[in-house]
């Protein structure tokens, strides 16, 4: 016998079992997909971008562990859905991520750029994209409209995921001493989102005062001595969630609670006015009156305020003019801030109001008041 044996031991916790109501739901999506290319009359559709891949694959990832370049893509057409890959990712893709759903699989060796089997199975058809690709059209837009609102099961795991970023947040803040660098917690926070299967694709840790000076930091080595924001976005199964929460070492200066009262003002408007049927400008004016009312009328325009979020952790902006309507199945990201102090929050949009997804858990709450309504929101945590 080869000392190299061409049999991998395989235990049955290796395997998969088939999940067959996810393998309903890609194929619905491969009916709207075909739906949209008969009345496009295109021959089919090239997918490439990360965040299309997880949503017509129900949670699938087609790049490895977590980065940016997709090592496959889709290609759709009336009959089918191919997988296009290289010969040493196909197997995981097909046992990992895609086991049962019905795809099929065009494969070429890895010293093989994906480009020319991409453009193989372009040519003598009309083809769309969803990145720029020579010979197809880019569609990017019109794709993006089918992500932008959620399922009930999708909507069941971005409550999971956005439970456990927030768990993870809380968890790091309430466990760290005065002295630890902003990175060591970064560390922290990285591992109890990893140890979830949660990547972290965005994490801010902001000590004493940071996030006055630059609104996206993320972290460094500066020690933590009276007060820290600590923010955290996370990816699992295609859908993105973030959270933010601060605490002070000791008892804090007035103004601390101050701005974060200020800010939670501002996002709690934000969130409670993001109603389905509202266009982004309508949400933005009742935002922009209240930094109006508290002598700070230009305070936004340092940084974004909030996202439609998803399969892609930015969907589109909430912007002041934009005519983007928010729908009922929509992730939104509210994440103010006013001089160093920060908060976020994701919230569902629902037919009738919203419900905040990243909700603390043993956190001290305070109620802000947003027309006739009391709303519980997180305070800032003191460690004594």
């Amino acid at each position: 016998m080869s000392a190299l044996s061409s049999e991998f031991p395989v235990s049955s916790g290796e395997m998969p079992a088939l999940d067959f109501d996810r393998a309903d739901r890609v194929t619905r999506r491969h009916q709207l997909l075909k739906d949209y290319l008969k009345t496009r009359r295109y021959d089919a559709i090239l997918l490439q971008d990360p965040a299309n891949f997880a949503w017509l694959t129900c949670g699938g990832d087609n790049t490895r562990s977590g980065g940016s370049v997709p090592v496959a893509a889709i290609l759709v057409t009336a009959d089918a859905r191919v997988i296009l890959c290289n010969n040493v990712d196909s197997g995981q893709l097909f046992e990992r991520e895609l086991a049962g759903l019905g795809f099929l699989l065009k494969e070429r060796p890895w010293t093989e750029s994906p480009d020319v089997l991409r453009t193989a199975v372009c040519r003598g058809r009309t083809v769309a994209s969803d990145v720029w690709f020579p010979a197809t059209e880019n569609i990017a837009a019109d794709i993006q409209q089918f992500r932008f609102t959620l399922d009930e099961p999708d909507i069941e795991r971005a409550r999971q995921l956005s439970h456990e970023v927030a768990h993870a947040v809380e968890a790091t803040a309430r466990n760290f001493r005065s002295g630890a660098t902003e990175a060591e917690v970064a560390g922290h926070l990285s591992h109890r989102l990893l140890k979830h299967g949660i990547e972290p694709t965005r994490l801010q840790v902001m000590a004493d005062g940071q996030g006055w000076r630059y609104r996206h930091w993320a972290y460094g080595h500066d020690p933590i001595e009276m007060h820290c924001v600590i923010s955290a976005t996370g990816r699992r199964a295609g859908l993105h969630s973030s959270a933010t929460r601060t605490v002070c070492l000791g008892c804090p200066a007035e103004d601390v609670f101050k701005t974060h009262q200020l800010a939670m003002l501002v996002q709690t408007t934000g969130m409670y006015f993001s109603q389905a049927g509202w266009t982004m400008e309508e949400t933005w004016q009742r935002v922009a009156r209240i930094y109006e009312k508290f002598d700070i009328p230009d305070e936004w325009r340092l940084t974004d305020q909030a996202e439609i979020t998803g399969f892609r952790a930015i969907e589109a902006r909430v912007t002041p003019s934009s005519q983007t309507r928010f729908q009922a199945g929509q992730l939104v990201h509210w994440h103010p801030s006013v001089r160093s102090a920060a908060v976020g929050d994701t919230i569902l949009i629902k037919d009738s109001g919203f419900e905040v997804l990243t909700a603390p858990t043993e956190w001290p709450m305070v109620m802000i008041r947003v027309k006739d309504c009391q709303i519980s929101r997180p305070d800032v945590l003191v460690v004594e």
